[in-house]
C-alpha cells in the first residue's frame, strides 16, 4: 500500500524535523523601525494584567521584508512598551504576516497575535516608505528620507510578551488557564541608517492602532538584522482578568464561536 501521508510519522522523521529546525542559518531581513511616544493612558489601557505600563509610554512599529529563497516574506508588528516581573519588553497588539506558514507557528506555539496582511518596504535612493495593511487599509505608514549611517549596535536581547490561550469549546471563556509567555530574541544588526520622517496612523476598525497617537517621534531607522527566538512560560494568568482583552486577537470576537454551517461536514 502506498504511504498514507496523513498517517503517523516515525520517530526518526520527527527527530529529523527537529534537527533541521535547530540548524537554520542566520536569516537577514531589511526593515524599518519607528518608535514614538504616545498617550500614557492609551498605552496602559491595552495591557492585560499582569503586564504593567513603563514610565515612558512608547509604541513601536516594525516593518520588514525577508528574502527567503523562493519564499519572500513580509512581517510586521505594532507593539507597546510593557513590564513584567522586573523585565522590560514589548507587548505586540498586531503582527501582520504575508504568508500562512509564518502565522501558524507563532500563534500556536508562542501565542503571537499574527494575522494575514500586507507588508511593504520600499526604498528609492534616500526616500523610504513602509506600511502595514489589512482589509485594504494601510493602518500604519512610515515615510521619510535616509539621513545617514548610524553606529552598529552590539548584539542585544529583546523580550516580547504574549498570552497563549485556547477559547473554550462552549464559548464560556478558556479551555484552560492562559499563560504569559516571555519570548526572548537575540538580535544582530549589520547595517543601520537613520530616517528623518513621520508616522501616519489611519483609522481601521480591525486594527485600531490609531488609538495610540503619535505625540513625538523618538526614532525611525532602516537596517538589516537577524534574530533568533526562544520562549518560556513566565506564569499562568487569571482567565477572568484576560477575558476582556481577547478581542485584540480577532477581527470579530464572535468568530471564535464560528462553526461550519449545518450539514457541511
Amino acid at each position: 500500500m502506498a504511504r498514507v501521508r496523513y498517517g503517523a510519522r516515525t520517530e526518526a522523521e520527527i527527530a529529523a524535523a527537529r534537527t533541521a529546525s535547530s540548524k537554520l542559518p542566520d536569516i537577514w531581513s531589511t526593515g524599518v523601525v519607528a518608535v514614538w511616544e504616545s498617550d500614557p493612558d492609551a498605552v496602559a489601557a491595552v495591557l492585560p494584567p499582569p503586564l504593567k505600563p513603563p514610565h515612558r509610554p512608547l509604541v513601536r512599529a516594525n516593518i520588514s521584508k525577508v528574502d527567503l529563497p523562493g519564499y519572500p516574506l513580509g512581517a510586521g508588528s505594532v507593539a507597546v512598551a510593557a513590564e513584567h516581573d522586573g523585565v522590560r519588553g514589548w507587548y505586540p497588539l498586531v503582527m501582520p504576516m504575508t504568508h500562512e506558514r509564518a502565522l501558524i507557528g507563532g500563534r500556536e506555539v508562542f501565542g503571537e497575535p499574527k494575522k494575514l496582511g500586507e507588508v511593504e518596504v520600499e526604498r528609492d535612493g534616500l526616500v523610504v516608505r513602509a506600511s502595514l495593511a489589512r482589509h485594504g487599509i494601510a493602518f500604519v505608514e512610515v515615510r521619510g528620507a535616509v539621513s545617514g549611517a548610524l553606529p552598529l549596535p552590539e548584539p542585544v536581547q529583546k523580550t516580547d510578551f504574549y498570552f497563549k490561550f485556547l477559547p473554550a469549546v462552549d464559548g464560556s471563556g478558556f479551555d484552560a488557564d492562559p499563560v504569559l509567555v516571555h519570548c526572548v530574541r537575540n538580535e544582530k544588526v549589520r547595517k543601520l541608517e537613520g530616517i528623518t520622517g513621520d508616522v501616519v496612523l489611519r483609522e481601521s476598525m480591525y486594527d485600531p492602532v490609531a488609538d495610540l497617537p503619535v505625540r513625538a517621534v523618538v526614532e525611525i531607522t532602516i537596517g538589516e538584522k537577524t534574530t533568533d527566538q526562544k520562549g518560556r512560560v513566565a506564569e499562568r494568568v487569571s482567565a477572568q482578568a484576560l477575558l476582556p482583552y481577547i478581542h485584540q486577537r480577532y477581527d470579530d470576537p464572535q468568530q471564535i464561536l464560528d462553526g461550519p454551517p449545518e450539514g457541511s461536514v
